[in-house]
């Protein structure tokens, strides 16, 4: 299941000043609390000890410009063991956001298989991102194959009818178009007139 505030987070600008604290040291907004939805999605240090100070938050760092996030702060509250992780400051994290493909000489082993980025290890999606839409693809798939069983049952109550004088879907059809329809005229296109070469000066 897509946890609600997971798109949240993906569609969340981080490290704004924050707007009630800019003078202070830490305004940076890199922080999110999972339990909150309403706005702002981030804040600073000290809006987290305003308002959030005995919820679930979590922190966004950067990494060469990019938004990572540990993968100890989403342990409990989200299943990531499907996307790549990497080691960095000695911590394992996952990125949020898609970032430029990286040039690979030769074939990859594994790749996304949302983005079809090549992965260094054997996991299914390269960040967040990319996850949540895997999922959403799995639920769909499922969803289509519960409704797909649904319609078979359907037609197996529909065509198991005791009345002995009705008469199936094509039979109808038989009954209704006896005379075949006519051929179709096939349009020949003529030419215009004969070609005729240029003369040679």
């Amino acid at each position: 299941m897509v946890p609600p505030w997971l798109e949240l987070l993906l569609a969340t600008p981080f490290f704004l000043n924050c707007r009630s604290h800019l003078l202070s040291s830490r305004s940076e907004c890199n922080l999110f609390c999972v339990e909150c939805e309403a706005p702002p999605a981030a804040f600073c240090y000290y809006c987290r000890s305003d308002h959030h100070s005995t919820h679930r938050v979590i922190q966004i760092r950067r990494s060469s410009y990019h938004d990572v996030v540990k993968v100890s702060d989403l342990e409990g509250i989200l299943d990531i063991s499907d996307v790549q992780t990497y080691v960095i400051n000695s911590a394992r994290v996952v990125f949020l956001n898609e970032r430029p493909q990286l040039r690979i000489s030769g074939p990859s082993s594994y790749n996304c298989e949302t983005c079809n980025r090549a992965l260094l290890n054997e996991f299914r999606f390269c960040f967040l991102g990319c996850n949540l839409r895997g999922i959403k693809k799995d639920m769909n798939m499922t969803s289509d194959a519960a409704n797909g069983s649904e319609d078979k049952v359907e037609d197996v109550v529909v065509g198991s009818s005791s009345d002995s004088n009705t008469k199936s879907g094509e039979e109808i059809c038989n009954d209704n178009n006896e005379e075949e329809p006519p051929a179709k005229r096939v349009a020949r296109h003529r030419r215009k007139g004969i070609p005729r070469r240029a003369p040679f000066f």
